[in-house]
């Protein structure tokens, strides 16, 4: 068996090496794809396609722009001097590889269950600092485990499908084909018995199934030392000789009045919400935190400037796929959708004990081309929620299936790997042959937790 699993790790790693191409030409072919079979199913002319293509393409700016900042933010946070001594301390707890795989998956598995984007960008930068410090160890693979945490982040507290339920507003009817019209407690999705088990069974085994893949002897792949270095250090001058501009942007008291202003709001966003992490919220801790640490502007400027180096792929790529969901959603003469025709799909061939399982399944293959849970929801939530309720299947259990579904095949879909791969400084080709066995395992796991629970 051990043998068995080694071949079939090596197998997928080398399988993707070998096919995968960049993120960018992945999401040329699904632009291609999505208008070839559009044709077919809907019915749209070429230029009809086109039009929704473009119509969709600026859909995602706000959230690119959000994507950018997380990663920019989360980069400057933790090449603060205060940050990364806390954080090595933290990384260096790990004395051997088996340890820091299963350490950074914890890590990262804790941090997606709090706050998505918390966790893409923690993992990726914890998994550089244990680097840093573990001899030997498959740097790919540690990516790659930072990036798996990720799985469970619809199921955990910032899911935007299990929110969208618990929400009170107009758009909950028609964002479920009129099925909910009233607020679902989290306590039935979020907290519900058979999410909860879900999430403990891939947290307690899948930290082990990484630790398990770790490949051995020439196979290894450790980390290039310039992947791992810090940008040089600023050339420090004296005040006596510094210009009045150059005291400006090395005052300490300019950037600790900026950051005193920034945690005046987010006291105050924290005591009026509670805990209730959002993507702009986490931007705007890290940030705050960053000029703080960073000590002078000039210094949040310097990092900034070389953070923001690794945005490229999110700002070429997300239009993409943008454009690629106004495909997806868009309907021909016909009243049909390519998104609404995979869902339908399922329908027809579901029961009440198998809906939840295809229900699931569905949202993987819409993901796929539509990597948004929000734009998921939206496309599948007024087929797949009335159907289950025909079918006699609780709403909180169908709506927690398609979040489930959407999680799942992001660890095959280039998109949300992205900022982790900026920090990392890695391709996609290097990791996703390990999330490609990390897809398999709880596939096995969320389809089996949906039908027996």
């Amino acid at each position: 068996m051990k043998k068995f699993f080694e071949k079939l790790t090596t197998g997928s790693v080398k399988l993707v090496e070998k096919y995968l191409p960049d993120p960018f030409i992945f999401a040329i072919v699904l632009t291609f794809l999505v208008i070839i079979i559009s044709l077919f199913v809907t019915k749209m002319t070429p230029i009809g396609i086109v039009e929704a293509w473009y119509g969709g393409f600026w859909k995602l700016l706000e959230f690119s722009m959000q994507m950018a900042l997380i990663l920019v933010t989360g980069t400057i946070l933790a090449t603060a001097p205060a940050f990364k001594k806390g954080l090595g301390w933290l990384a260096g707890i790990p004395k051997t590889k088996f340890a820091a795989i299963v350490t950074v998956s914890v890590v990262s598995l804790i941090a997606s269950f709090i706050n998505w984007g918390f966790g893409l960008v923690i993992g990726a930068i914890f998994a550089k600092e244990v680097a840093k410090r573990v001899k030997g160890i498959d740097y790919p693979l540690l990516v790659a485990t930072a990036y798996a945490g990720f799985l469970i982040w619809h199921a955990g507290l910032s899911g935007s499908i299990p929110l969208a339920l618990a929400t009170a507003n107009a758009a909950l009817a028609t964002a479920t084909g009129g099925v909910v019209t009233e607020p679902i407690s989290t306590s039935l999705t979020i907290f519900s018995s058979f999410n909860l088990i879900i999430v403990a069974v891939i947290v307690v085994t899948l930290p082990l199934l990484l630790a398990a893949m770790h490949p051995k002897g020439d196979k290894v792949k450790t980390v290039d030392p310039k992947l791992l270095e810090d940008d040089e250090a600023p050339v420090v001058i004296a005040r006596k000789d510094m210009t009045p501009a150059e005291k400006l942007e090395n005052s300490k008291i300019i950037n600790y009045l900026l950051a005193a202003i920034g945690f005046i709001f987010i006291i105050k966003y924290f005591i009026d919400n509670g805990f209730n992490l959002n993507l702009n919220i986490v931007i705007f801790i890290f940030l705050f935190t960053a000029i703080a640490l960073h000590g002078t502007p000039i210094n949040t400027v310097r990092a900034v400037n070389s953070a923001a180096k690794s945005t490229g792929g999110i700002i070429l790529q997300f239009p993409f796929y943008a454009g690629i969901m106004g495909i997806m959603v868009a309907k021909g003469p016909t009243d049909v959708s390519l998104a609404g025709a995979i869902s339908d799909f399922f329908v027809n061939i579901s029961n009440a004990t198998t809906f939840p399982l295809f229900s699931f399944l569905s949202a993987g293959i819409v993901n796929i081309f539509v990597p948004s849970g929000g734009g998921q929801w939206a496309v599948q939530g007024p087929i797949m929620m009335p159907a289950g309720l025909t079918l006699g299947v609780d709403a909180a259990k169908t709506a927690m299936a398609i979040a489930w579904g959407d999680a799942w095949t992001n660890m095959i879909q280039p998109f949300w790997a992205l900022p982790v791969l900026g920090i990392a400084k890695l391709g996609a080709k290097n990791i996703m042959g390990y999330c490609l066995i990390v897809l398999l395992y709880s596939g096995v796991i969320i389809g089996l937790g949906l039908l027996l629970f």
